[in-house]
């Protein structure tokens, strides 16, 4: 479900910053999916549907606080929608570093739904995958928990840095610069496994040094005790005015027992995908004090995509749809690397 954001700007399937604040789900289901050729209008007619199937599905259990936000991938849009897309919707960009790789795979639609229980996310994820069945097709699918309260996987805690109030809503929220999709916000969503014998192998000091905070409180190391190839220092991007540029982030850990699976989903909202490209950028290539970010040798990123979540405004009003006869297949721009779920993807073919 989408709500109003602050001032009552259309909060883009983001939940208002505020709401966020006074609800950090335990509980979380990320679907990823394509949409198959000729599946385009039944899709089409599932998002202006999709906040009162978030309704019926809540109406079982009140106080769950389910919500579901939907982002809508760059191959997608221009086959789903006429007019101009949001202005910085691209393919995920690769990077690419010596033995370190964010992939990009492919991926048109993302449905973010949490709840207070696992129940509930998996009621509406199943809801959603039967309204969608025969136009789209999922890659992928991850159940996110809530782990020792904020803990991630590598026993440290995830997300404390997220802005808050209005800064929060600056920070995610586009505005007059792409007035046609004010209200929305990008989304770059990346899953992560960890070779957990190899971490847990380090002593917490060592740990504490590549993560770039204490473990058991959480206090930011300063300093010459901040390492510049910190996962915290690389993390940090600064702006044209000198200020740090901010995301909100909602990662989730994730794994399986039986396959010794222990991972993070790493979901990031941003006015701009250029701050979370940055990012990466920084992670996997480094900087000019730093090589790359250490966490870098104990986590491997196995998917990697970006959507932009539209405005409640914009799922109510559709524009019409795409031109079908515009598109052609063409091979996904990961087709041809490691991990990749070589998938083929529609393309406009543009007239000059």
């Amino acid at each position: 479900m989408t709500v109003e954001g602050q001032g009552g700007t259309p909060a883009a399937g983001v939940p208002a910053p505020q709401a966020v604040l006074e609800a950090s789900e335990p509980s979380a289901t990320f679907l990823v999916a394509t949409v198959n050729e000729g599946g385009e209008e039944r899709v089409r007619g599932l998002l202006p549907k999709l906040a009162s199937l978030v309704r019926a599905v809540r109406s079982r259990a009140p106080g769950s606080r389910l919500s579901c936000i939907v982002g809508i991938g760059c191959d997608a849009w221009d086959r789903l929608f006429t007019g101009p897309p949001p202005a910085q919707l691209h393919p995920f960009r690769e990077v690419a570093g010596e033995g370190r790789r964010a992939i990009s795979t492919p991926a048109d639609l993302l449905f973010h739904i949490r709840a207070t229980s696992s129940d509930l996310c998996f009621e509406l994820a199943a809801e959603i995958v039967r309204s969608i069945q025969g136009a789209a097709t999922v890659q992928d699918e991850v159940i996110g928990f809530k782990y020792f309260g904020e803990l991630n996987m590598l026993g440290f805690a995830d997300g404390t840095e997220n802005p808050t109030g209005q800064a929060a809503s600056d920070a995610v929220l586009v505005g007059s610069e792409d007035r046609r999709h004010a209200g929305g916000a990008y989304v770059v969503v990346q899953k992560y496994l960890h070779d957990l014998a190899s971490w847990n192998a380090l002593t917490v000091e060592q740990q504490q040094r590549i993560i770039g905070r204490t473990k058991t409180s959480n206090i930011e190391l300063d300093g010459e005790n901040q390492a510049p190839d910190s996962h915290v220092a690389l993390n940090k991007v600064i702006g044209p005015d000198g200020a740090e540029q901010q995301i909100l982030r909602f990662n989730m850990p994730f794994g399986s027992a039986a396959r010794g699976e222990y991972g993070t989903y790493f979901i990031g909202y941003a006015r701009s995908p250029a701050v979370i490209e940055q990012m990466l950028r920084n992670m996997f290539l480094g900087t000019a004090s730093a090589s790359y970010d250490k966490i870098l040798d104990f986590s491997r990123a196995v998917t990697g995509a970006l959507f932009f979540a539209p405005s409640t405004t914009f799922l109510d009003n559709l524009p019409g749809p795409g031109d079908p006869g515009q598109w052609v297949t063409l091979p996904h721009p990961a087709a041809t690397g490691a991990g990749s779920l070589h998938i083929g993807s529609l393309r406009r073919v543009h007239s000059e």
